[in-house]
């Protein structure tokens, strides 16, 4: 039978064709040696089966195990596991670049139980509780179809009855309240409750991602783009690291040299307490890269580093996205 599972470790930045640009870089990343969290690959040859057939090619779901099952070996947890819970992100990631076109879910295998140990393991009960309706609501619009303002609406109100601007200042009763209201948006606009089985999640987020291929946002760009309609995505899945665990943490994107111009220099936005949706989200101001040294002087110290590495070896300007974990720099 044809593999459709790869771990990073397999491919390399030639593997476009079949592992999408994001999987093929972050493979490529991953045998130099810089720092990438584990994960694993599917396909764009499984998107396309799936797209002609309706249903996932026979055997991707034993695969997907095994690679999960080693994934989990590898980080020392079981996803969703109630006391040290493995998350997991589940991008797309076409062969060409397709910016906001398609999706992502992140902190995948939360649930009632997990959340709980997630919140015991990082000794932040604010942290878990805002990762989890983090997950409500990027899977309610992404997997489910729900209408997004649906969920920004009870966001909203919640920081009005606190008198509060930023979603940085509801505390953990806040965010507790909004996850039980976010399951009601689930149940209701759905027609069924919010899945807690991770491995169910991980694989609707899945399908949702193969889908996404079809939606009108993403055929309309391939249109304007001239990119053929039958190459399919990837999808990546990646443990999780964390962004939003304080002052500490954060997320940005980065661009090796001036895209404008190809003047070398420092650009890039960067957010500190966040996860990556939110940079390019538009819900809060992002700081100039540059900022970064003043707020951790190593991780960006690090960051320059890997970027002029990356920048000799690809012989090429490169786009980069990096998070920064309680002072721990992945790429």
């Amino acid at each position: 039978m044809p593999q459709f599972v790869f771990d990073f470790s397999q491919g390399s930045k030639d593997d476009k064709d079949l592992l999408g640009g994001k999987g093929a870089n972050l493979a490529e990343m991953t045998n130099l040696g810089l720092p990438v969290p584990p994960g694993f690959t599917i396909s764009t040859e499984a998107c396309r089966h799936y797209l002609v057939a309706g249903k996932e090619p026979d055997g991707l779901a034993d695969e997907v195990s095994q690679h999960l099952t080693a994934l989990q070996e590898r980080m020392g947890k079981r996803l969703g596991d109630s006391d040290d819970p493995l998350l997991v992100s589940v991008r797309s990631g076409a062969k060409f670049s397709m910016p906001g076109m398609m999706e992502t879910v992140l902190n995948v295998g939360l649930n009632d139980a997990s959340v709980e140990g997630l919140a015991a393991r990082a000794g932040d009960q604010r942290f878990a509780w805002d990762s989890y309706r983090r997950l409500l609501q990027m899977f309610g619009k992404t997997v489910l179809g729900i209408d997004g303002e649906r969920f920004e609406e009870r966001l909203e109100r919640a920081k009005e009855a606190k008198g509060v601007e930023s979603d940085l200042d509801l505390d953990v009763d806040d965010l507790r309240t909004l996850v039980g209201e976010f399951k009601d948006v689930v149940r209701t606009q759905s027609g069924r409750e919010f899945p807690q089985d991770p491995r169910e999640q991980m694989d609707l987020a899945v399908r949702a991602v193969f889908d996404s291929w079809n939606i009108d946002r993403a055929r309309l760009y391939r249109r304007q783009e001239r990119i053929p309609d039958d190459l399919g995505t990837a999808v990546n899945i990646v443990a999780m690291v964390f962004g939003n665990l304080g002052p500490d943490s954060g997320t940005g994107v980065a661009f090796t040299r001036d895209p404008a111009t190809g003047q070398q220099g420092v650009y890039g936005d960067y957010l500190a307490n966040a996860q990556g949706e939110d940079v390019v989200a538009g819900i809060r101001n992002t700081l100039p890269l540059a900022d970064l040294e003043n707020l951790d002087k190593n991780s960006y110290d690090e960051l320059l580093k890997i970027m002029s590495t990356l920048e000799r070896h690809y012989k090429d300007l490169c786009d980069i996205e990096f998070t920064i974990e309680r002072g721990k720099l992945w790429m």
